[in-house]
């Protein structure tokens, strides 16, 4: 069967006007002069509208998935990819040739290789903000790299989560990775930041937010406050990206 030279792709979330990912790929396609193909927004305000938004577009070959679908897309899916499924979220959705959904972390690849480059020795023990289905992602890039981790969540439900109000100074001092997983700070709410005691942070920690707008976080500027490294997630998302472009071309 010959490769259709029109495809669309798109993002699929909740109040996402501000998509990073429609201006990266509109980008692309104009720099590979592949003049057929497009990226739109599906701003669903429920996931239940999903089939019906798939039927209306005829050339949807995939799709990005942001806050609040990566888990609640899953049961939509015809199969998952193997580490998707282990992670328990998905964030890229391939429609193969046969005409099925299957879905895929390409959160974890962005993290893992965005992070990396910031990790000394001394770097074992993490803090991971929120408990999401970007969280996951983030849980799965340190079980690979030895990173002992717990959650912080609002309501503990379970041993792998604390809550922030049992973030001690000997807590912050032995967990000296910490990722923002939640959307708190991202514009316009700017002056916003994650609960946590700021005061007890030093530069042997490295504070790592999945945002991206603003370049740089009440949580990422309390952080250069007291010495620590920074990321923000905009090189993250790039790689998440580059890797769902890979796997919409792949030819299974």
């Amino acid at each position: 069967m010959e490769e259709r030279k029109n495809k669309t792709f798109g993002l699929l979330g909740k109040n996402i006007s501000y998509s990073f990912s429609r201006g990266y790929f509109t980008n692309k396609f104009k720099e590979l002069n592949l003049e057929g193909h497009s990226y739109k927004n599906f701003d669903l305000q429920n996931i239940a509208e999903l089939p019906q938004a798939i039927k209306k577009e005829a050339l949807l070959s995939g799709m990005n998935v942001t806050i609040p679908y990566k888990e609640a897309v899953m049961p939509f899916l015809d199969e998952l990819d193997e580490t998707a499924a282990e992670i328990g979220a998905v964030n890229t959705i391939k429609f193969t040739k046969d005409g099925k959904l299957k879905g895929y972390n390409t959160d974890v690849v962005g993290f893992e290789n965005s992070l990396k480059p910031f990790l000394k020795e001394h770097h074992k023990y993490a803090l991971i903000l929120g408990t999401g289905g970007a969280s996951k992602a983030v849980a799965y890039a340190f079980k690979k790299n030895n990173i002992q981790f717990k959650f912080v969540s609002r309501n503990p439900k379970n041993r792998s989560q604390i809550s922030y109000e049992e973030l001690t100074e000997a807590v912050i001092q032995k967990y000296n990775v910490i990722v923002n997983s939640t959307p708190i700070g991202t514009f316009p709410d700017v002056d916003l930041c994650p609960n946590i005691p700021y005061q007890y942070l030093t530069d042997k920690h490295l504070l790592f937010d999945l945002i991206y707008n603003p370049e740089v976080t009440s949580f990422l500027a309390k952080g250069l406050e007291k010495g620590a490294a920074v990321k923000n997630g905009y090189q993250m998302l790039e790689l998440q990206a580059e890797e769902s472009w890979r796997i919409w071309n792949e030819s299974k």
